[in-house]
């Protein structure tokens, strides 16, 4: 193809029974936009490579497979967007049906608000098995699900609002002041629960640019029966945990949905923020309280889980510099707060 308006870029991994079906809601949009469809096998070792061969053929150019050897997502969408023609490159997944007015909308969307710099959408499920009563939307997370209701929102410093890369459109613009995706957050364990999509967007909005939620652009993910598991959702959020340490963004982002922060009195012990340690007691509280008044317990068990995991991994990275003793980290630490705490004293208050 000459030229075309949006790259859509795939990265997959040895799913040749699922992908076909992926890529024939790409292929199939209801739209006259010139696109292209780039899928990056990572690697595969079963049929992938055949059926991407198979799909080609028939294809007329729209879809172009190229090979990266190196594992991983973000390496994977690198090689992607680095063959990219398009001013838009989109993002969806190997198991992911999209809308067939999914890339009229997301486009539409980046046209008619020049003012962002990216757009995301509702992602809902497809279960491949029925799902247990326990998997309520607050337990969506692990499965790469996305629903901030039915009007449009806005993301950036103002509002930290992360948009899931299964559903993702970027100008070419952002790539080339940001850069690439950081294929070291997905190297953590086994990468379950990595935030490569989380980071990029940081990134973005300290970059001074914006995100769009369209909740038009629709699509759909595979929710195989592995993610229905109660063990499955537990390790995720503990991986989660220490992806996020890694990007310190508990730091960076103290409060859910709300505004980006560059912290300069952040009192640390081990590496995390003393106020982590803070919501570690206090979700347990929350535990406690959920079993007595027949809450959601589970739901505060992954949050305990998200909160050790960041703990750990900050333990982790304190840990590796040699030069850190555990004696004078804490009298550091007991200095600071103390320190943090006279200065919130001598404060003069708000009238």
């Amino acid at each position: 193809m000459a030229a075309c308006d949006v790259s859509v870029v795939v990265s997959t991994y040895n799913r040749a029974e699922r992908l076909p079906a992926a890529l024939d809601a790409l292929l199939g949009q209801a739209t006259s936009l010139r696109y292209e469809v780039i899928v990056v096998d990572n690697n595969s070792t079963d049929a992938t490579s055949a059926v991407l061969d198979a799909l080609t053929r028939r294809t007329a150019g729209r879809l172009r497979a190229v090979f990266e050897p190196r594992q991983g997502l973000s390496h994977g969408r690198n090689t992607g967007i680095l063959r990219a023609k398009a001013p838009v490159i989109a993002f969806s997944d190997d198991d992911v049906r999209v809308d067939e007015t999914w890339l009229a909308n997301l486009h539409r969307a980046l046209v008619d608000h020049p003012e962002v710099d990216y757009v995301g959408g509702k992602v809902l499920p497809h279960w491949l098995a029925p799902p247990p009563p326990w998997l309520t939307t607050a337990h969506w997370s692990p499965l790469a699900l996305q629903d901030y209701g039915n009007e449009p929102l806005m993301s950036g410093a103002e509002r930290a609002v992360c948009l899931v890369g299964a559903s993702l459109a970027f100008r070419r613009r952002v790539f080339e002041r940001v850069g690439l995706f950081t294929p070291a957050l997905g190297r953590i364990k086994d990468g379950i629960g990595s935030t490569e999509d989380h980071e990029m967007q940081l990134r973005v909005w300290r970059a001074g640019m914006r995100g769009l939620y369209v909740p038009q652009v629709l699509s759909f993910a595979d929710v195989t029966p592995d993610r229905l598991d109660k063990a499955y959702h537990r390790r995720w959020h503990l991986g989660h945990g220490r992806h996020c340490a890694k990007m310190r963004l508990r730091e960076l982002v103290p409060a859910d949905l709300g505004p980006l922060s560059e912290p300069n009195d952040i009192v640390t012990l081990f590496g995390a923020p003393a106020f982590v340690y803070a919501e570690l007691f206090r979700t347990a509280g929350l535990w406690a309280h959920s079993l007595w008044r027949r809450g959601d317990p589970l739901f505060y068990v992954h949050q305990l889980r998200h909160v050790w995991g960041y703990l750990a991994e900050s333990y982790a990275m304190f840990s590796s510099d040699r030069r850190r003793r555990v004696l004078p980290e804490v009298a550091a630490f007991v200095r600071a707060y103390a320190r943090k705490k006279r200065n919130r004293e001598l404060r003069p208050s708000r009238a």
